[in-house]
């Protein structure tokens, strides 16, 4: 299968190198210039699971994609924030057979997405991979993880199964689903305690695990997302989410693991997916008038952080 991964960071490094070794035509998109001339120069390193490996496959940025290139799947892999540009740019690569997987964190990227590709060729998905940057061109890649992913119409179903195998050659441990909304809100949930905890914090998973507060604070935060996910007709079974949360924090599974939103703004001082997590429960939970204080209050210091990271 002929397949662009859009937005080459962390995760699309791991997608991208576990489906190119697989046997699949793969190229890389991104916008970092210096991540760009890295793979360029040395190809894409990554130290996977303790044994350094290299792939040479080819990265453009999105204004350089030449005219005449044509996928037959594009993974979105980009931050939330940067998925409306990255689809603007990339819409020559978009064709009547073309789909879409979306594998981004958070909520709402359908309203993103449905302006660039028919909505029958829209793939929602998502993962508990886990990857990491050590520099440009050279990720971390450690554990496991599997992938889940819907047609969001019927009539997408059949591509959607080829997906399926094609993920599987590649030992990408996908399923196909038959609710991967639930699936979403899930992950956003998990997301939700872990990433603006851990950033917050200033800690990784298991350090997270091992507080005394944590407990109190992830049942909190996670009963707003019930609340909420409730009126969109998802009922989040809060105590398999809570423990879901809680098996992350072995440290020979993930807790030696920094969320993304940790290393976007801890380590490189870049803007979080925060309004797509918690901010979104927050928001949502504001036109339903159900209160939110714990998504409310960490969406706040999170932006917080943001802002004085950024006047250093």
């Amino acid at each position: 299968m002929k397949i662009a991964i859009a937005g080459a960071g962390a995760m699309g490094s791991r997608i991208g190198l576990m489906l190119h070794a697989a046997g699949n035509q793969v190229i890389l998109i991104d916008t970092w210039p210096a991540h760009i001339a890295a793979i360029r120069e040395k190809g894409l390193l990554a130290n996977l699971n303790g044994q350094e490996v290299v792939a040479h496959l080819p990265i453009y940025s999105p204004t350089e994609l030449p005219a005449d290139l044509q996928v037959d799947l594009i993974v979105a892999l980009t931050k939330s924030m940067q998925l409306d540009q990255m689809f603007q740019m990339i819409q020559s690569l978009i064709h009547p057979t073309t789909y879409v997987l979306s594998l981004l964190n958070g909520l709402g990227h359908e309203d993103t997405l449905e302006k660039y590709v028919p909505k029958e060729n829209i793939i929602f998905g998502t993962t508990t991979w886990t990857a990491g940057l050590k520099g440009p061109g050279y990720a971390e890649l450690t554990g496991t993880g599997a992938i889940e992913m819907e047609n969001i119409e019927p009539s997408g179903k059949e591509f959607t199964l080829k997906v399926v195998e094609v993920f599987k050659k590649a030992k990408l441990n996908p399923m196909y689903s038959d609710n991967v909304r639930y699936s979403i809100w899930k992950k956003a949930c998990i997301n939700g305690t872990l990433n603006g905890l851990c950033t917050i914090l200033d800690c990784n998973v298991g350090e997270l695990g091992n507080l005394t507060v944590t407990k109190d604070l992830i049942t909190a935060i996670v009963s707003e997302f019930a609340a909420v996910s409730q009126q969109e007709g998802i009922h989040l079974d809060q105590a398999s989410v809570i423990t879901a949360i809680e098996a992350t924090y072995d440290p020979e599974t993930q807790g030696r693991h920094y969320p993304s939103m940790y290393q976007d703004l801890i380590k490189s001082q870049r803007k979080t997916e925060i309004d797509y997590i918690n901010g979104a429960v927050w928001r949502k939970g504001q036109r339903l008038e159900i209160p939110t204080p714990y998504c409310a209050f960490l969406t706040e210091l999170i932006h917080g952080k943001e802002q004085l990271l950024n006047a250093k």
